[in-house]
């Protein structure tokens, strides 16, 4: 391989194992706003929750697909577009949804249930996905990527998190309240920090590689908004929770994607370059479209 196929980032296994901790903590932050009676809830009027999850596992893979036929980048590029578009949605979905106005109860439940759901749907779609693209399909055959496996890692990071962090908001609210505000930021604040230091570590490679992706990254998470806003549309949800499918389709979880990335795929450049710009880009698209949205909200609201 030449060129940024080639490339393997500086990421030792201490790294990773310290993102995986961030990572959970996250996953409990997000977790410790939920109730057994939110999901209770959502099961009894389901419809938001199965378009969001359709427009994040089905639809927009779909279209990554696409985007990957359209444009055909190099191939360690194409998968880590289908690999991050076969992640579930970011932790910083329930804050941008909150600003943007928006369902954030529906946000925080879609990604529980897509958290979950990433145990099983998530190396099914980098695998079906990726087999379907010839190139993006000799990197699967080499790295042999084992769905059992990204099932555990999955589930010991994010699931195990979500579980307990639902037990204590169950069963000591108090604390739970107590902790929230400054976990969620803390947990965030550590998250980009980590990003900001895998990419100081990583700089020049970054620099270098970092223009062949950045059209296509920020094109991928045009598509998965727009995706999300069109699901919404064609099933008929409120404004207030099409914010929220919205967001949460166009928001993917990049730590999971590199965890995927340095735990199954090596390092792969560029896999991890796609992740890493990603992470930044969708913080800085999330937050510029739930300034639009809370403004389109703040002018309705004397009218009404």
């Amino acid at each position: 391989m030449t060129g940024i196929d080639g490339i393997v980032l500086n990421f030792s296994p201490g790294s990773l194992t310290v993102l995986n901790a961030v990572l959970a903590i996250v996953m409990f932050s997000v977790a410790i706003d939920l109730r057994p009676s939110d999901f209770h809830r959502l099961m009894q009027a389901p419809k938001p929750l199965i378009t969001g999850l359709i427009s994040q596992f089905a639809v927009l893979p779909a279209l990554t697909y696409c985007l990957v036929l359209l444009t055909r980048p190099r191939p360690s590029i194409a998968l880590g577009l289908i690999l991050i578009a076969a992640c579930p949605g970011g932790n910083i979905s329930n804050f941008i949804t909150h600003r943007a106005g928006g369902n954030a109860a529906l946000s925080v439940s879609l990604t529980a249930f897509a958290t979950v759901a990433t145990v099983f749907v998530t190396p099914f779609n980098i695998a079906f996905w990726g087999s379907l693209y010839a190139p993006t399909r000799e990197i699967l055959q080499r790295t042999e990527l084992d769905p059992l496996s990204v099932a555990i890692t999955v589930g010991l990071m994010l699931v195990l998190p979500l579980v307990l962090g639902v037990t204590l908001n169950t069963r000591r609210p108090d604390i739970a309240a107590r902790i929230r505000p400054m976990l969620q930021w803390i947990s965030f604040g550590i998250f980009i920090a980590f990003v900001l230091l895998a990419l100081a570590a990583n700089w020049p490679f970054f620099l270098q590689y970092a223009g062949a992706v950045a059209f296509l990254v920020i094109l991928h998470n045009t598509i998965a908004l727009a995706a999300g806003y069109g699901c919404a549309t064609l099933a008929g949800v409120s404004s207030f929770d099409r914010r929220a499918i919205t967001i949460e389709t166009g928001i993917q979880n990049s730590g999971l994607g590199l965890v995927l990335i340095f735990g199954f795929f090596g390092g792969l450049g560029g896999m991890a370059v796609v992740a890493a710009f990603w992470g930044i880009w969708h913080a800085v698209s999330g937050l510029a479209l739930a300034a639009l949205l809370g403004r389109t909200e703040a002018t309705r609201c004397p009218a009404s």
